[in-house]
């Protein structure tokens, strides 16, 4: 194998990237480490998309990792994850596998491929105050004023987005002149799915989820003792469907709004990734259409570089 450290597997939600990866590890006979910011919750199932059935290729469960490892109304972030991450990917390299890293955080993935080093950034009271009266859209653009690294990807509420911006402000002046982690020497594979096809895919399987009971999973995690606003801070599926539970939207505007923000999602995931692409990375692209048989084909020539 063409001195790969790691298989990366990156595309927009919906686009069946988990079940590619999970196919083509049970053929390498290697493992999983995921790449999603929110799956590392417990008792977040249907609203992150874990869909832990993916992992099942002929009847054996492919191993993964950092899904389902903290409490729901944690916070969570890519500092933690990339010290997981690495404790992950060492056992694994110290057993000779190659893992694969499979995930739609942009971020989360850049930052371990390329090796940041990053800070552990501490709360900054006097800056949230001083945004909290801010909208969405006005935090963005705060936001986009920064050149550093930043997750886009995930910023799709209030407290995010504040959050995010006080990373950036931290940075600022703490910023680190080198790197933690060595970079990994990676085979990136992204899933290109059709823009329509994506959004056809994103609408049903909402819908198949809230018949599955997101919302029944959300007013159980409320039901535990987590606040709304914690919940809301998870944003997508957790921020709207709190704000209809708690009789803030009715469950048809909760329903357009949640999928309009799934496509918007959807959309910065893409162009984080084709960010990467302009930063250096090397992403082959794989038709999502293609069956996955020709997709483990196709990846094993690259492997093999034939």
């Amino acid at each position: 194998m063409k001195n790969y450290e790691l298989i990366t597997v990156v595309g927009p939600t919906a686009s069946g990237k988990t079940a590619y990866a999970a196919a083509l590890a049970s053929r390498l006979n290697t493992e999983i480490i995921s790449g999603d910011s929110r799956q590392v919750y417990r008792s977040m199932d249907i609203g992150t998309g874990k869909d832990l059935s993916d992992y099942l290729i002929n009847g054996q469960m492919v191993p993964y990792h950092l899904i389902d490892i903290c409490e729901p109304g944690e916070k969570y972030n890519v500092f933690r994850y990339q010290h997981d991450f690495h404790k992950v990917f060492q056992n694994l390299k110290a057993e000779k596998k190659v893992p694969i890293l499979c995930g739609g955080s942009g971020m989360y993935i850049e930052s371990v491929l390329k090796g940041y080093k990053l800070l552990d950034v501490p709360p900054n009271p006097s800056l949230r105050e001083s945004l909290k009266d801010k909208t969405l859209k006005e935090l963005e653009k705060i936001l986009a004023s920064y050149k550093t690294l930043h997750n886009k990807t995930d910023v799709d509420s209030v407290q995010r987005a504040i959050r995010a911006i006080e990373i950036e402000e931290f940075y600022k002046k703490e910023a680190p002149d080198k790197n933690e982690y060595p970079p990994i020497n990676s085979l990136i594979i992204g899933i290109d799915i059709d823009r329509e096809l994506r959004r056809e895919k994103i609408t049903r399987r909402l819908y198949s989820r809230l018949e599955e009971g997101m919302v029944e999973e959300v007013q159980r995690l409320l039901a535990t003792g987590i606040t709304p606003e914690d919940l809301i801070y998870y944003g997508l599926e957790y921020k709207y469907l709190t704000l209809y539970i708690t009789g803030k939207l009715s469950y048809d505007e909760m329903v357009d709004r949640l999928e309009i923000a799934i496509h918007q999602f959807a959309k910065r995931q893409m162009t984080w990734f084709r960010g990467m692409e302009k930063r250096g990375f090397k992403i082959h692209w794989l038709k999502s259409t293609l069956p996955t048989n020709e997709k483990i084909e196709q990846t094993l020539q690259l492997i093999n570089d034939i």
